[in-house]
């Protein structure tokens, strides 16, 4: 069957578009052609939850059922190759996959239970961060020019995720470069993923000799027969979940500077519905990883052949006239049946986690900064070409501070607004590298702004 390349400048530009495109031509299941493997791009609401949620077993994330791959077929340079050979919880399947799931839950929900005295640290921690960089992009003057991708929505998970992981101030900054570099994909990326798994192992030995209030410790508790293998390779998960949401904090931004009405329900609290709509509206996972059949399966139009890669829509899905046409676009409060967060047996755990970043980093920004103007009109801005993420490559606008507003880094020390140090669940002092401003990624940051 001949297919169609679905990787085009069209797509970068304009997904929608070629989702609809592909539908009214081929019906919810579509053939296409990704940077030259043929896939299943299946861009049906029914049929991608019917997958997700895998009621009958049929379905598989295991490379050892992808046909093609298992016959030497998938060129050894195909760009995507290296998703697929990670070998973890992602592509792990029935008791295997249940072991390492359960390990994340119970790892997880002291950051995302906000009783729990490690959640709200937390919070208080991004705050903090939110603040530092406002302040570096403060440093210019009270108004000025900002790329907003790479000099806040980005850096601010990534310095969560270090702080999750437990490291050192110093080697936290190494690590987030290094995070930064792996999931830009750029001649660096494979010495950076390199040095990642060392000091992701290095990590989890530390850790086992020394426990900490941290994400691989409470794992290490959860699954205490986890090797250090295991352990390295599920925390390299985690820059790929706050990736994620650094993406969804620039659609966000987009959605509210763009609507003037959304921009006014933040004064009233509504920030949490903003969020969840942009979920819906603009998912920053646009497409899943594949998924292969374990035999013969009717879909849409076609019956697909076991072994055949087929990947999911999260954006085709919502766009599904049988889902979109029967969304309330007048209601206060946006349906949660959406998927971005995925469903069934592989649906993501932290999506808590990743929502409330969100809300503050983005409650934190229009109050810093009272006015921001895109710098591009909104059809105009630059995305990364990715077939897996719908993320902004640049969000550049020119912003105003908020009359009276002091960056964290003038104010007295103490201030409750954003504590320098805050104490830790064990009682320890937990200042980190943002208390400063100090240090390599800072003058990575600050050399951002001056590019300008």
């Amino acid at each position: 069957m001949s297919v169609e390349p679905l990787l085009t400048r069209d797509y970068d530009a304009d997904p929608a578009f070629v989702h609809e495109r592909l539908r009214k031509r081929y019906g919810p299941v579509a053939p296409v052609d990704v940077l030259g493997v043929p896939v299943w791009f299946v861009l049906g609401y029914e049929e991608v939850l019917r997958v997700l949620q895998n009621s009958g077993g049929i379905w598989t994330k295991s490379v050892d059922r992808w046909r093609m791959n298992v016959e030497g077929r998938i060129p050894a340079d195909w760009p995507l190759l290296p998703v697929f050979q990670v070998n973890n919880s992602a592509f792990s399947e029935g008791a295997a996959q249940r072991r390492l799931r359960n390990a994340w839950t119970q790892a997880l929900a002291p950051f995302q239970d906000h009783t729990q005295p490690q959640a709200q640290l937390l919070e208080q921690a991004v705050a903090q961060y939110a603040d530092d960089l406002i302040g570096v992009l403060a440093e210019g003057g009270s108004t000025g020019w900002a790329d907003l991708a790479a000099q806040y929505a980005r850096p601010l998970p990534l310095m969560v995720a270090n702080r999750m992981l437990g490291f050192s101030a110093a080697r936290g900054e190494e690590v987030v470069m290094d995070i930064w570099r792996m999931i830009d994909a750029g001649p660096d990326a494979a010495a950076a993923f390199e040095r990642l798994y060392a000091a992701m192992t290095e990590l989890a030995v530390t850790k086992r000799e020394r426990p900490g209030e941290d994400l691989p410790s409470y794992m290490i508790a959860a699954c205490p027969d986890l090797t250090l293998d295991e352990l390295a390779r599920e925390l390299l998960m985690l820059p790929g979940l706050l990736d994620f949401t650094a993406s969804l904090v620039c659609n966000v931004v987009v959605e509210v500077v763009s609507n003037r009405d959304v921009r006014a329900s933040l004064s009233v609290g509504a920030i949490d519905e903003t969020v969840n709509r942009v979920a819906l509206l603009n998912p920053p996972m646009a497409n899943l990883t594949f998924r292969f059949p374990k035999t013969d399966v009717k879909m849409g139009n076609y019956t697909i052949a076991a072994g055949d890669p087929v990947m999911l829509s999260v954006a085709g899905a919502h766009a599904d006239p049988r889902f979109a046409g029967a969304l309330d676009h007048e209601a206060i409060r946006s349906t949660r049946a959406h998927l971005a967060w995925g469903a069934g047996p592989h649906s993501c755990l932290g999506h808590r986690l990743a929502t409330q970043m969100t809300t503050i980093a983005v409650r934190r920004l229009f109050s810093r900064l009272t006015k921001i103007k895109l710098a591009l009109p909104a059809d105009q801005l630059p995305w990364r070409p990715s077939p897996f993420m719908r993320a902004l490559r640049s969000l550049p606008v020119q912003f105003e501070l908020a009359e009276g507003y002091v960056p964290a880094g003038e104010r007295a020390s103490g201030g409750a607004d954003a504590p320098a140090a805050q104490p830790s669940a064990a009682g320890e002092a937990q200042a980190g590298p943002e208390s400063s401003r100090t240090g390599g990624l800072w003058g990575f940051l600050r050399g951002l702004r001056l590019k300008r």
